[in-house]
């Protein structure tokens, strides 16, 4: 969905566009999209892999799961549970939260783990942007959607810092609002940043709607 419509607000076409989308949210998945197709993706065989999420790990060494399990006497199931239930912002922050919303206030407070979980969420995401922008060759516009993504100018600033060498620069006072379509970029940038809210419902619709042969844009 976001990416449709950043096309729509590039003049209509996905072509000899390299765009990385960042949905940030509970869950959380980054995704290379090069003229108009998905060409990489952080999640794996589950959407456990990437970057740290609410209560799953992201991305971890496979020997320190063994270590881990071993350690605490888990069986393979109760490990996944504690992958994907008890990781992540809520085990990073001692159990506090999984909600960002409650990281946020944490930093405010100077809880140390709470900087933390931010440091390692924002220092993430801006890995994949390296590595996608190397992997397509380039890099048009940055997509910051999903909860987090849309209504958190915290993350997106740090995201976007010292991100020059790739041309990334957002404008402080555009990047305040929250659950808005907004370019934040400056005008001079040569990549173009938006917050796009998304629509998952809508697309889902729409692709149901083609499967049986109607008109998807109803």
């Amino acid at each position: 969905f976001v990416s449709m419509k950043l096309a729509e607000l590039l003049g209509g076409s996905h072509e000899g566009k390299s765009v990385v989308s960042c949905h940030l949210g509970n869950g959380t998945s980054i995704t290379a999209i090069k003229d108009g197709k998905s060409v990489d993706t952080s999640m794996g065989f589950t959407p456990l892999d990437g970057i740290i999420m609410g209560t799953r790990s992201g991305a971890v060494d496979p020997s320190a799961v063994t270590y881990v399990q071993k350690k605490l006497g888990l069986t393979p199931d109760q490990m996944s549970d504690y992958l994907n239930k008890k990781s992540g912002f809520l085990g990073l922050s001692d159990g506090l939260s999984s909600d960002n919303r409650a990281i946020t206030a944490g930093i405010a407070e100077g809880n140390e783990k709470c900087i933390l979980v931010s440091e390692m969420l924002t220092y993430g995401i801006k890995k994949y942007i390296g590595s996608y922008a190397a992997a397509m060759n380039g890099l048009d516009a940055i997509i910051f959607t999903g909860g987090i993504g849309e209504n958190a100018p915290e993350v997106r600033q740090a995201v976007c810092e010292n991100m020059e060498v790739f041309g990334i620069k957002i404008d402080p006072e555009a990047n305040l609002i929250r659950g808005e379509l907004r370019k934040i970029s400056t005008e001079d940038n040569k990549v173009e940043v938006w917050v796009i809210p998304t629509n998952e419902e809508l697309l889902i619709a729409r692709d149901t709607l083609a499967v049986a042969g109607l008109d998807k844009n109803a």
